[in-house]
Protein backbone atom coordinates (compact mmCIF):
# COMPACT_ATOMS: atom_id res chain seq x y z
CA UNK A 1 0.00 0.00 0.00
CA UNK A 2 1.58 3.74 -1.01
CA UNK A 3 0.44 6.57 0.32
CA UNK A 4 0.07 9.78 -2.00
CA UNK A 5 -0.84 12.82 -0.57
CA UNK A 6 -2.47 15.15 -2.95
CA UNK A 7 -3.48 17.13 0.08
CA UNK A 8 -4.34 20.83 -1.46
CA UNK A 9 -3.92 21.99 2.46
CA UNK A 10 -0.25 20.61 2.87
CA UNK A 11 2.00 23.19 3.71
CA UNK A 12 1.81 26.42 5.97
CA UNK A 13 0.15 29.43 5.01
CA UNK A 14 1.82 32.40 3.39
CA UNK A 15 5.49 30.54 2.92
CA UNK A 16 6.78 29.16 6.22
CA UNK A 17 4.72 31.66 8.63
CA UNK A 18 2.61 29.69 11.24
CA UNK A 19 -0.58 27.47 10.84
CA UNK A 20 -3.41 29.15 10.59
CA UNK A 21 -6.08 28.61 13.38
CA UNK A 22 -9.50 29.11 13.67
CA UNK A 23 -9.40 32.40 15.44
CA UNK A 24 -7.09 33.66 12.21
CA UNK A 25 -9.83 32.71 9.70
CA UNK A 26 -12.87 34.23 12.49
CA UNK A 27 -10.57 37.69 12.35
CA UNK A 28 -10.51 37.37 8.58
CA UNK A 29 -14.12 36.16 8.22
CA UNK A 30 -15.52 39.28 10.98
CA UNK A 31 -17.23 36.56 12.68
CA UNK A 32 -16.40 34.78 16.07
CA UNK A 33 -14.55 32.44 15.91
CA UNK A 34 -17.90 29.96 17.40
CA UNK A 35 -19.26 30.75 14.33
CA UNK A 36 -16.11 29.69 12.22
CA UNK A 37 -16.26 26.04 14.60
CA UNK A 38 -20.21 25.41 14.12
CA UNK A 39 -19.25 25.85 10.18
CA UNK A 40 -16.56 23.86 10.32
CA UNK A 41 -18.14 21.28 12.46
CA UNK A 42 -21.98 21.21 10.40
CA UNK A 43 -20.24 22.30 6.88
CA UNK A 44 -21.95 25.42 7.03
CA UNK A 45 -25.23 24.39 8.19
CA UNK A 46 -27.07 26.53 10.34
CA UNK A 47 -24.82 29.30 8.72
CA UNK A 48 -26.24 32.64 6.76
CA UNK A 49 -25.26 32.15 3.38
CA UNK A 50 -23.50 35.20 3.68
CA UNK A 51 -21.49 34.58 6.39
CA UNK A 52 -20.65 31.14 5.05
CA UNK A 53 -19.02 32.47 1.66
CA UNK A 54 -17.11 35.03 3.91
CA UNK A 55 -15.85 32.00 6.31
CA UNK A 56 -15.36 29.88 2.94
CA UNK A 57 -13.10 32.99 1.56
CA UNK A 58 -11.53 32.96 4.50
CA UNK A 59 -10.54 29.42 5.05
CA UNK A 60 -9.11 29.80 1.45
CA UNK A 61 -7.13 32.96 1.66
CA UNK A 62 -5.01 31.69 4.72
CA UNK A 63 -5.01 28.03 3.49
CA UNK A 64 -6.57 26.67 6.75
CA UNK A 65 -6.76 23.40 7.92
CA UNK A 66 -7.57 21.81 10.97
CA UNK A 67 -5.53 20.63 13.95
CA UNK A 68 -6.12 16.79 13.47
CA UNK A 69 -4.52 16.01 17.40
CA UNK A 70 -6.46 18.61 18.94
CA UNK A 71 -9.90 17.63 17.55
CA UNK A 72 -9.13 14.00 18.15
CA UNK A 73 -8.48 14.55 21.76
CA UNK A 74 -11.69 17.26 22.20
CA UNK A 75 -13.78 14.88 20.14
CA UNK A 76 -12.53 11.26 19.04
CA UNK A 77 -12.73 12.89 15.55
CA UNK A 78 -9.35 12.62 13.48
CA UNK A 79 -10.55 14.83 10.46
CA UNK A 80 -9.51 12.73 8.37
CA UNK A 81 -10.85 11.03 5.14
CA UNK A 82 -9.22 8.12 2.98
CA UNK A 83 -9.79 8.05 -0.83
CA UNK A 84 -8.63 4.66 -2.47
CA UNK A 85 -7.77 4.57 -6.19
CA UNK A 86 -6.22 1.21 -7.83
CA UNK A 87 -3.03 0.95 -8.97
CA UNK A 88 -1.79 2.63 -12.41
CA UNK A 89 -1.58 6.29 -14.31
CA UNK A 90 -4.78 8.04 -14.93
CA UNK A 91 -4.01 11.62 -16.01
CA UNK A 92 -7.58 12.93 -14.69
CA UNK A 93 -6.68 11.58 -11.10
CA UNK A 94 -4.73 14.53 -10.26
CA UNK A 95 -7.92 16.84 -11.70
CA UNK A 96 -10.33 14.69 -9.70
CA UNK A 97 -8.20 15.10 -6.50
CA UNK A 98 -8.65 18.81 -6.21
CA UNK A 99 -12.43 18.62 -6.65
CA UNK A 100 -12.21 16.38 -3.51
CA UNK A 101 -9.47 17.80 -1.78
CA UNK A 102 -11.20 21.69 -2.01
CA UNK A 103 -14.50 20.31 -0.82
CA UNK A 104 -12.87 18.33 2.05
CA UNK A 105 -10.79 21.32 3.56
CA UNK A 106 -14.31 23.21 3.10
CA UNK A 107 -15.76 21.37 5.13
CA UNK A 108 -13.26 20.56 7.58
CA UNK A 109 -11.21 17.16 6.63
CA UNK A 110 -8.00 16.69 5.33
CA UNK A 111 -7.25 14.01 2.77
CA UNK A 112 -4.84 11.11 2.36
CA UNK A 113 -4.97 9.63 -1.15
CA UNK A 114 -3.61 5.33 -0.98
CA UNK A 115 -3.09 3.18 -3.56
CA UNK A 116 -4.58 -0.32 -3.23
CA UNK A 117 -3.44 -3.10 -5.50
CA UNK A 118 -5.50 -6.31 -6.20
CA UNK A 119 -8.82 -7.09 -6.61
CA UNK A 120 -11.55 -5.98 -5.71
CA UNK A 121 -11.81 -8.11 -2.47
CA UNK A 122 -8.45 -7.73 -1.75
CA UNK A 123 -9.35 -3.65 -1.56
CA UNK A 124 -12.47 -4.29 0.20
CA UNK A 125 -10.65 -6.24 3.17
CA UNK A 126 -7.82 -3.72 3.58
CA UNK A 127 -10.55 -0.65 3.48
CA UNK A 128 -11.85 -2.21 6.61
CA UNK A 129 -8.69 -2.40 8.29
CA UNK A 130 -8.14 1.20 7.12
CA UNK A 131 -11.41 2.35 9.07
CA UNK A 132 -11.00 0.12 11.94
CA UNK A 133 -7.56 1.47 12.85
CA UNK A 134 -9.04 4.81 13.80
CA UNK A 135 -6.83 7.02 11.34
CA UNK A 136 -9.25 8.02 9.22
CA UNK A 137 -13.35 8.97 9.95
CA UNK A 138 -13.82 7.46 6.07
CA UNK A 139 -12.96 6.01 3.58
CA UNK A 140 -14.30 7.25 -0.50
CA UNK A 141 -13.47 4.78 -2.61
CA UNK A 142 -12.98 5.86 -6.41
CA UNK A 143 -12.47 1.75 -7.35
CA UNK A 144 -14.91 -0.94 -7.15
CA UNK A 145 -14.53 -2.62 -3.23
CA UNK A 146 -17.86 -4.37 -3.34
CA UNK A 147 -18.51 -3.57 0.10
CA UNK A 148 -21.98 -4.18 1.23
CA UNK A 149 -23.54 -0.33 2.71
CA UNK A 150 -24.41 -0.67 6.60
CA UNK A 151 -25.73 2.20 8.68
CA UNK A 152 -22.39 4.13 10.21
CA UNK A 153 -20.31 2.41 7.95
CA UNK A 154 -18.59 5.28 7.09
CA UNK A 155 -17.58 3.97 3.77
CA UNK A 156 -18.67 5.33 0.06
CA UNK A 157 -17.76 4.01 -3.55
CA UNK A 158 -18.09 6.54 -6.24
CA UNK A 159 -16.53 4.21 -9.39
CA UNK A 160 -14.38 6.21 -11.56
CA UNK A 161 -11.45 3.69 -12.23
CA UNK A 162 -11.64 0.36 -13.20
CA UNK A 163 -9.02 -1.92 -11.50
CA UNK A 164 -6.33 -1.14 -14.06
CA UNK A 165 -7.41 2.69 -13.82
CA UNK A 166 -8.96 2.86 -17.09
CA UNK A 167 -11.86 5.43 -16.57
CA UNK A 168 -15.66 4.01 -15.85
CA UNK A 169 -19.10 5.38 -15.24
CA UNK A 170 -19.20 8.42 -15.49
CA UNK A 171 -15.81 8.85 -17.08
CA UNK A 172 -16.83 6.13 -19.55
CA UNK A 173 -19.65 8.61 -20.69
CA UNK A 174 -20.12 8.71 -24.51
CA UNK A 175 -23.29 10.62 -25.29
CA UNK A 176 -21.18 13.40 -26.36
CA UNK A 177 -20.73 11.46 -29.67
CA UNK A 178 -24.69 12.00 -30.32
CA UNK A 179 -24.47 15.36 -30.26
CA UNK A 180 -21.06 15.66 -32.14
CA UNK A 181 -22.72 13.55 -34.93
CA UNK A 182 -25.91 15.09 -34.81
CA UNK A 183 -24.76 18.78 -35.63
CA UNK A 184 -22.31 16.78 -38.44
CA UNK A 185 -25.46 15.47 -40.25
CA UNK A 186 -27.02 18.99 -40.09
CA UNK A 187 -23.90 20.09 -41.53
CA UNK A 188 -23.92 17.92 -44.98
CA UNK A 189 -21.96 14.68 -43.42
CA UNK A 190 -23.26 11.27 -44.42
CA UNK A 191 -20.57 8.82 -44.43
CA UNK A 192 -19.04 7.90 -41.30
CA UNK A 193 -16.15 6.24 -39.80
CA UNK A 194 -15.64 5.53 -35.85
CA UNK A 195 -11.70 4.78 -34.18
CA UNK A 196 -12.85 3.00 -31.66
CA UNK A 197 -10.25 2.29 -28.38
CA UNK A 198 -9.87 -1.27 -27.04
CA UNK A 199 -13.46 -3.19 -26.60
CA UNK A 200 -12.10 -4.48 -23.16
CA UNK A 201 -12.21 -0.64 -22.12
CA UNK A 202 -15.89 0.47 -20.59
CA UNK A 203 -14.59 3.69 -22.28
CA UNK A 204 -14.49 2.57 -25.50
CA UNK A 205 -17.43 0.33 -25.79
CA UNK A 206 -20.19 3.32 -24.81
CA UNK A 207 -18.48 5.44 -27.58
CA UNK A 208 -18.92 2.71 -29.85
CA UNK A 209 -22.16 1.83 -28.75
CA UNK A 210 -23.58 5.73 -28.41
CA UNK A 211 -21.72 5.89 -32.58
CA UNK A 212 -23.54 2.86 -33.45
CA UNK A 213 -26.89 4.06 -32.29
CA UNK A 214 -26.22 7.40 -33.50
CA UNK A 215 -25.59 6.42 -37.14
CA UNK A 216 -29.29 4.53 -37.05
CA UNK A 217 -31.13 6.71 -35.60
CA UNK A 218 -29.55 9.43 -38.38
CA UNK A 219 -29.97 7.29 -41.02
CA UNK A 220 -26.36 7.62 -42.07
CA UNK A 221 -23.51 5.04 -42.70
CA UNK A 222 -21.09 4.64 -40.15
CA UNK A 223 -18.52 2.05 -39.89
CA UNK A 224 -15.89 1.04 -37.18
CA UNK A 225 -12.79 0.00 -37.17
CA UNK A 226 -11.11 -0.92 -33.29
CA UNK A 227 -7.61 0.43 -33.09
CA UNK A 228 -7.21 -0.47 -29.02
CA UNK A 229 -5.94 3.06 -28.54
CA UNK A 230 -3.07 2.68 -31.03
CA UNK A 231 -1.90 5.76 -32.74
CA UNK A 232 -0.32 3.61 -35.61
CA UNK A 233 -3.60 1.43 -36.09
CA UNK A 234 -5.82 5.07 -36.54
CA UNK A 235 -2.99 6.42 -38.92
CA UNK A 236 -3.19 2.61 -41.05
CA UNK A 237 -6.94 2.41 -41.03
CA UNK A 238 -7.46 5.48 -42.62
CA UNK A 239 -4.57 5.36 -44.72
CA UNK A 240 -5.50 2.36 -45.97
CA UNK A 241 -9.06 3.09 -47.10
CA UNK A 242 -9.50 2.55 -50.73
CA UNK A 243 -9.70 6.26 -51.85
CA UNK A 244 -13.62 5.89 -52.93
CA UNK A 245 -14.39 4.81 -49.61
CA UNK A 246 -13.06 8.27 -48.26
CA UNK A 247 -15.73 9.31 -45.08
CA UNK A 248 -17.27 12.53 -44.53
CA UNK A 249 -16.02 12.57 -40.99
CA UNK A 250 -13.97 10.40 -38.53
CA UNK A 251 -15.43 10.26 -35.13
CA UNK A 252 -12.42 8.79 -32.76
CA UNK A 253 -12.92 7.25 -28.94
CA UNK A 254 -9.44 9.82 -28.14
CA UNK A 255 -7.89 12.78 -29.30
CA UNK A 256 -4.55 10.61 -30.05
CA UNK A 257 -6.60 8.46 -32.44
CA UNK A 258 -7.94 11.89 -34.08
CA UNK A 259 -4.17 13.17 -34.05
CA UNK A 260 -3.29 9.43 -35.76
CA UNK A 261 -6.58 9.84 -38.21
CA UNK A 262 -5.26 13.70 -39.41
CA UNK A 263 -1.95 12.35 -40.44
CA UNK A 264 -3.57 9.04 -42.20
CA UNK A 265 -6.02 12.00 -44.16
CA UNK A 266 -2.93 13.95 -45.03
CA UNK A 267 -1.21 10.46 -46.81
CA UNK A 268 -4.28 10.31 -48.81
CA UNK A 269 -4.14 13.70 -49.99
CA UNK A 270 -7.36 14.72 -47.77
CA UNK A 271 -7.20 18.16 -46.48
CA UNK A 272 -9.00 18.23 -42.97
CA UNK A 273 -11.63 19.50 -42.38
CA UNK A 274 -11.77 20.88 -46.12
CA UNK A 275 -12.61 17.34 -47.56
CA UNK A 276 -13.61 15.46 -43.88
CA UNK A 277 -13.83 16.63 -40.51
CA UNK A 278 -12.71 14.78 -37.30
CA UNK A 279 -13.38 14.65 -33.75
CA UNK A 280 -11.89 13.04 -31.00
CA UNK A 281 -12.40 12.88 -27.13
CA UNK A 282 -11.23 13.61 -23.47
CA UNK A 283 -9.20 16.89 -25.09
CA UNK A 284 -6.32 17.86 -22.68
CA UNK A 285 -5.08 21.27 -23.44
CA UNK A 286 -3.14 20.16 -26.79
CA UNK A 287 -6.14 19.81 -28.47
CA UNK A 288 -6.66 23.54 -28.66
CA UNK A 289 -3.21 24.00 -30.22
CA UNK A 290 -2.83 21.32 -32.87
CA UNK A 291 -3.58 22.78 -36.32
CA UNK A 292 -6.14 22.50 -37.05
CA UNK A 293 -7.25 22.57 -33.67
CA UNK A 294 -9.28 19.87 -32.90
CA UNK A 295 -12.93 19.42 -31.92
CA UNK A 296 -13.08 17.67 -29.25
CA UNK A 297 -14.97 16.67 -25.80
CA UNK A 298 -14.19 18.40 -22.92
CA UNK A 299 -14.25 16.82 -19.54
CA UNK A 300 -15.05 18.19 -15.87
CA UNK A 301 -12.52 15.85 -13.64
CA UNK A 302 -12.60 18.40 -10.52
CA UNK A 303 -16.83 18.11 -11.09
CA UNK A 304 -16.64 14.73 -10.68
CA UNK A 305 -14.37 15.05 -7.66
CA UNK A 306 -16.97 17.29 -5.79
CA UNK A 307 -19.71 15.28 -6.62
CA UNK A 308 -17.74 12.28 -4.67
CA UNK A 309 -16.97 13.99 -1.91
CA UNK A 310 -20.65 15.34 -1.37
CA UNK A 311 -21.75 12.07 -2.06
CA UNK A 312 -19.26 10.71 0.73
CA UNK A 313 -20.63 14.25 2.88
CA UNK A 314 -24.34 13.21 2.62
CA UNK A 315 -23.59 9.07 4.24
CA UNK A 316 -21.51 11.07 7.18
CA UNK A 317 -24.47 13.45 7.88
CA UNK A 318 -27.04 10.66 7.28
CA UNK A 319 -28.63 12.82 4.70
CA UNK A 320 -30.61 11.25 1.13
CA UNK A 321 -27.73 10.63 -1.64
CA UNK A 322 -27.05 13.49 -3.68
CA UNK A 323 -28.56 13.07 -7.47
CA UNK A 324 -26.33 11.70 -9.97
CA UNK A 325 -26.42 15.18 -11.92
CA UNK A 326 -26.09 15.64 -16.00
CA UNK A 327 -23.20 14.84 -17.76
CA UNK A 328 -19.57 16.47 -16.92
CA UNK A 329 -18.87 16.28 -20.79
CA UNK A 330 -19.16 18.98 -23.37
CA UNK A 331 -18.25 19.21 -27.29
CA UNK A 332 -15.75 21.58 -27.45
CA UNK A 333 -16.22 22.71 -31.31
CA UNK A 334 -12.86 23.58 -33.22
CA UNK A 335 -11.31 23.90 -36.42
CA UNK A 336 -11.05 20.17 -37.42
CA UNK A 337 -14.75 20.13 -38.53
CA UNK A 338 -16.86 22.25 -40.70
CA UNK A 339 -19.93 21.79 -42.32
CA UNK A 340 -20.00 20.19 -45.97
CA UNK A 341 -22.64 22.40 -47.11
CA UNK A 342 -20.76 25.72 -47.95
Amino acid sequence: MVSMTFDADAGSPRGGLRRATIRDVARHAGVSHQTVSRYLRHSGEGVREEIRERIRQAVVALDYRPNLAARAMRTARTGQLAVLLPAGPAHSVVEVMAGITVGAREAGYAVDTLTLSGSPEDRASRALDLLESGLFEGILSLTPLRIAASPGRRIVEYELYDDEMHGVGPLADGSPIEEMMGRLVEWGHHRFLHLAGSFTHESARRRRDAFVGAAAALGVSGEVVECGWSAERARDAVAGLPRSAKPDAIVTANDTLAAAAIRGAASQGWRVPDDLSVTGFDSPPIAAWLSPSLTSVVIDHEELGRRALARWLAVVKGQETPPAGPTVMRVAWRESTRSALA
